[in-house]
């Protein structure tokens, strides 16, 4: 598969190394040519950045297979009838009002989303940090950059102004927890339903769910055990959230953590890519 000298540029600031045959790299590329992406355990990894347009990657998905009723999982309790009515300005409005829980008395401002209003693609995060905080957007400061970068490889930005390339990017809590601490589960629980009418109002086609925290809370009413099933094994797999699919990866800042761990969330952007060609749709 051809990447263009952009693609390879972005996949690089990922930390990402892209192997090209010698005799379809462009001389000036030689050095790009000579390097591959390989994970930390030596083996090989897939990369598949599109060209545009975007081109099919390889990988297929490997549909989740859950039985109708779960066991052991409760259904989510139904969505109140004024939220459930509320469009996206009337939405937002009351989140920046919310006193439900006690993260209201810390914050500086709520962090309710960004991006096109009709994405096909929603980027799910877990709580708003120190930045995000003050900035009132998610995904910003060094993770958001790599997000950015991780999604300019795929043709996507959160400022796209077509709806095919645009993405939506919102976060579990509107909120920061002081210290940027792990979400209380009843924090969590306020803030689902701001998050469920989101995800009716925009009707993505895909929803990328990035971190532990997001994973729990998008699956936890259709994977039984997903709180204690490390992220690693929810990976690779294709769920689902609301009668969305949604792709399971890692979050920004522990990829900075971890770098070694970045091939591994470039094949979960190459999943979910692949279930946009499979609907029809790039």
């Amino acid at each position: 598969m051809e990447l263009d000298a952009r693609q390879r540029a972005m996949l690089e600031e990922m930390g990402i190394r892209v192997w090209t045959p010698m005799a379809s790299a462009p001389a000036d590329e030689t050095a790009l040519a000579k390097s591959s992406l390989r994970p930390s355990d030596g083996s090989r990894a897939r990369v598949a950045a599109p060209s545009s347009p975007v081109e099919r990657p390889v990988r297929a998905p490997v549909p989740m297979a859950a039985p109708a009723v779960p066991v052991g999982v409760t259904a989510p309790r139904a969505l109140p009838t004024d939220i459930a009515a509320m469009d996206w300005d009337d939405l937002e409005a009351v989140v920046a009002g919310c006193q439900a829980c006690g993260l209201c008395k810390s914050r500086k401002n709520t962090v309710f989303g960004v991006g096109h209003r009709q994405a096909r693609w929603l980027i799910v995060g877990e709580a708003p940090g120190e930045n995000e905080d003050l900035q009132g957007e998610p995904f910003v400061g060094q993770a958001g950059k790599l997000l950015d970068n991780m999604l300019k490889a795929l043709g996507l930005a959160r400022g796209a102004d077509d709806a095919a390339r645009a993405v939506y990017i919102a976060n579990v809590l509107k909120c920061r927890p002081p210290g940027n601490r792990n979400p209380a589960p009843e924090e969590v629980l306020q803030c689902e339903p701001y998050l469920r009418r989101q995800v009716a109002l925009l009707q993505p086609r895909i929803i990328l769910a990035m971190g532990r925290f997001a994973v729990q809370s998008l699956l936890q009413h259709s994977l039984p055990d997903v709180a204690t099933m490390p992220l690693g094994r929810l990976r690779g797999q294709v769920h689902s959230y609301e009668g969305v699919p949604v792709v399971v990866s890692y979050h920004p800042a522990y990829l900075l953590r971890t770098p070694q761990d970045k091939a591994k969330a470039w094949d979960d952007l190459c999943l979910a890519q692949s279930l946009m060609f499979d609907a029809g749709t790039s």
